[in-house]
C-alpha cells in the first residue's frame, strides 16, 4: 500500500477555498439530506445543522411526517419536505434541485424504506453521501453498488465497513480490501475511526485532526452534514471529503479544553466549525 498522504495544515490549504465576500445563498449551494424514522429525528437534525454551520445556502430534508414538527422547531434556517408516512420513509421525492444530497441519517431499515433507496439510486444523478442505515441497506444488497455515481462518497464507521467489504485480519488486509473496493466501485471511502482515513482508488489520505472526545453519538450525522454542505458548494468530492474530515476533528479538538473528553457531545462539534473555519483563515 502506498503511504498515506496526511490531512495537515500544509494538505487542507490546498483544498480550502476562500468565500467570496460578494456571495449569497443562492450561489452557496443548496444539500438535500434524507433521513430519519420514528424515534431517529435527532440524526437529520444533527446533520441538516451542520450542513449549514459547514456553510451551505440553502439546506432542506426529507423525513417522515412524525419529524415536521421538531425539525421546524429544533431548526428554523432548514426546510422540510415529508414523507407521505408517518413513522418511516417510503418514497423518496422531491421537486427541489439540490447541489448535493446527503443520505442514511436515522433512516432505520423497513422493508419500504429498502426499496425506496433502491429506486431513489437507480434515478439519482447528484453528488452523494451515503452514512449509517443506507450503507447497511445497501450491503445487504451488494448488486446495488452498481447504481452509484462515480466518486459517491461514503462514510463507515469500523462495522458498516465490514459489512461492506467483508471481514479482515490486520490493518493491511482492511486498506487493501478498501482500496480494491473503492477502485471497484469508484467510491470514496471515509473510513471513520482513530486516525480516519480517506480511501480514493490507490490514494489514501489520514487525517491528523480530532481526539477521543469524538467517540458519542451523533458525531457521524455531523459529519455526513458537513462532507454534503461541502459538496453542495461545489467542492469536488475528495476534497469535500479532506476538508469537512478536517474541520469535524478540528472542533474536538478547539472544544477538549473546555469540554474534556467526557462531556463533549456532537452538538459541540457544530458549535465548534466557525471557529474551525476561523483557524483556516489564520494558516493563509
Amino acid at each position: 500500500m502506498t503511504n498515506p498522504i496526511y490531512i495537515d495544515q500544509k494538505e487542507i490549504l490546498k483544498h480550502y477555498k476562500q468565500p467570496d465576500k460578494h456571495t449569497h445563498k443562492g450561489i452557496q449551494g443548496h444539500a438535500l439530506i434524507i433521513g430519519g424514522s420514528y424515534g431517529k429525528i435527532g440524526a437529520v437534525s444533527l446533520s441538516s445543522k451542520a450542513c449549514l454551520k459547514t456553510g451551505c445556502g440553502l439546506v432542506s430534508v426529507f423525513i417522515p411526517k412524525c419529524g415536521y414538527t421538531i425539525l421546524q422547531t429544533a431548526i428554523p434556517e432548514v426546510m422540510v419536505l415529508t414523507d407521505n408516512q408517518e413513522q418511516i420513509i417510503s418514497n423518496i421525492t422531491f421537486d427541489i434541485k439540490p447541489q448535493a444530497i446527503g443520505i442514511g441519517p436515522g433512516l432505520g431499515q423497513a422493508v419500504e424504506t429498502q426499496n425506496a433507496l433502491f429506486q431513489f439510486l437507480k434515478k439519482n444523478k447528484t453528488p452523494l453521501v451515503i452514512d449509517a442505515d443506507a450503507l447497511n441497506i445497501i450491503s445487504k444488497n451488494k448488486k446495488s453498488l452498481a447504481l452509484l455515481q462515480p466518486k459517491t462518497v461514503i462514510t463507515p464507521h469500523p462495522k458498516e465497513l465490514e459489512r461492506l467489504i467483508g471481514k479482515w485480519d490486520s490493518e493491511e488486509e482492511k486498506m487493501s480490501k478498501a482500496v480494491s473496493f473503492s477502485k471497484q466501485y469508484q467510491i470514496i471511502i471515509v473510513m471513520k475511526g482513530a486516525p480516519t482515513r480517506i480511501i480514493d482508488g490507490e490514494t489514501v489520505y489520514e487525517n491528523t485532526t480530532g481526539n477521543a472526545s469524538l467517540a458519542t453519538a451523533g458525531t457521524g450525522d455531523v459529519l455526513t452534514g458537513m462532507i454534503s454542505s461541502l459538496l453542495a458548494q461545489s467542492y469536488e468530492p475528495v476534497s469535500a471529503a479532506i476538508l469537512g474530515v478536517y474541520l469535524h476533528g478540528l472542533t474536538a479538538d478547539i472544544a477538549l479544553p473546555e469540554t474534556g473528553y467526557q462531556s463533549f457531545i456532537a452538538s459541540d462539534v457544530t458549535a465548534n466549525i466557525g471557529k474551525a473555519f476561523l483557524s483556516l483563515e489564520k494558516l493563509e
